[in-house]
């Protein structure tokens, strides 16, 4: 007679994991199974004793947190099924005052066998070691920007204003070392400041040389290369969505991965009233940055600039097809929003969410061509009745004149292919 599934619950720490099990068909609570080291020697330890309680198949779980992936690739090498739970979306009730490690660990079993969990993807051990890379720089952009900040708060304290415009530039820095504070102690404020400023700025620097020199060894070279193409995302920003993205065939479409970075409206329904809020802000905070800050350059008319044309080239024809077609529609709903009296700010965010599906595409092509590319226009022309006319692929090498009055044709303006069923209504709130 076969066994039953049986459902362990793991609630892991640096040092120890709690662990509780649960058979499917049981009712109740989870059963206190121990806490065992957080080793791999142990874990191979657990997986024998569970092994020899029983011949049934045995799904593990857990949530994401700190301690990486290293328990869930230890049990997969083992053979077993593990889950990485996503924390955010474990059902929780309100009225439960009481946590401690069994509980989670019980709360965990009881939840995957009821099918209620949501798993994150779990990224191999290069990707992670890009994503760490990443991170790090991330975390260097943001340091020059708060020593920034501070050395500007410090002089404006001091009402030391710099009248000539745009701060950062070769001109305020000269300004900057031309200043000076009578006090001692505010002089050496100036200096440390400036001082914070500058390593930082190095930091970010060499960090971005090192990343710039990792992303052609990347199993996710090509879609870096790919997402290049688009308006507004040169190599460090497409490798940031590449890590975001990972394996696109976990988003089953466009507006799934939109809803991942966080970019689609929040609604909140009871009866006849509708209110559709601000974006939910869930997901991946770098990846949609990186898009509301992409978003911002399709403010100017569709062309291919100078400092693209190699990024273009470089891309396949269907790649580039979807970018010109992002260009050529992004460019000319922005216009039209603006003319509507959209607010600046709801006005980017829609078209950085427009401009995630157009990623999402651009993803799909790149990691299976033939299928995707097939899949995307039979969806398009079930859902839309017109069909695009062919006119709208991306020029190559011409001259950058020529591309701006081509952008301006009649047709030009069409939903590109494969994305017209993700269009959100342009009336929405972003």
């Amino acid at each position: 007679m076969e066994q039953p599934t049986r459902f362990i619950g793991m609630d892991v720490h640096k040092d120890t994991i709690v662990v509780a099990v649960t058979a499917a068909g049981d009712v109740g609570k989870a059963t206190p199974y121990g806490t065992f080291p957080n080793t791999a020697a142990a874990l191979e330890k657990l997986v024998k004793r569970l092994r020899q309680a029983g011949s049934g198949p045995t799904k593990f779980c857990y949530e994401a947190g700190p301690c990486g992936y290293g328990v869930h690739r230890t049990l997969t090498k083992l053979g077993e099924d593990c889950m990485v739970v996503a924390p955010s979306m474990i059902p929780r009730k309100s009225g439960e005052r009481q946590k401690n490690d069994e509980r989670d660990a019980g709360s965990l079993a009881v939840l995957h066998r009821g099918g209620l969990l949501t798993a994150v993807w779990v990224p191999d051990a290069a990707h992670e070691a890009m994503r760490d890379l990443i991170r790090i720089r991330l975390a260097a952009v943001r340091g020059v920007r708060t020593a920034r900040q501070q050395l500007s708060a410090f002089l404006l304290r001091h009402e030391r204003i710099y009248p000539n415009g745009k701060a950062w530039t070769r001109a305020h820095r000269g300004w900057l070392a031309d200043q000076s504070f009578a006090k001692p102690a505010q002089q050496i404020v100036l200096e440390e400041s400036i001082e914070a400023v500058r390593l930082g700025e190095q930091r970010r620097d060499r960090i971005d040389g090192y990343l710039r020199a990792q992303i052609p060894t990347w199993s996710l070279f090509p879609l870096v290369q790919n997402l290049s193409a688009l308006r507004g995302l040169d190599t460090i920003a497409s490798a940031g969505l590449a890590a975001a993205i990972g394996d696109p065939s976990r988003f089953a479409s466009a507006p799934d991965f939109m809803a991942y970075l966080g970019l689609v409206p929040s609604e909140h329904t009871s009866g006849p009233k509708r209110r559709i809020g601000a974006i939910t802000k869930a997901g991946d905070i770098h990846a949609r940055t990186l898009l509301i800050e992409a978003a911002h350059s399709y403010r100017f008319p569709a062309r291919i600039a100078r400092h693209k044309l190699a990024a273009v080239d470089a891309a396949p024809e269907a790649v580039r097809e979807i970018a010109w077609k992002a260009q050529t529609r992004l460019c000319q709903r922005y216009r039209h929003m603006m003319a509507r009296g959209k607010l600046r700010h709801v006005v980017v965010t829609a078209i950085a969410r427009e401009l995630a599906g157009f990623v999402w595409s651009i993803a799909c092509i790149t990691s299976d061509p033939p299928a995707k590319t097939s899949a995307i226009t039979t969806a398009s022309d079930e859902v839309s009745p017109t069909k695009s006319t062919g006119q709208s692929q991306a020029p190559r090498r011409q001259p950058l004149k020529t591309t701006t009055r081509h952008a301006a044709r009649p047709g030009q303006t069409r939903a590109p292919i494969g994305l017209r069923y993700v269009t959100h209504a342009e009336g929405s709130t972003a």
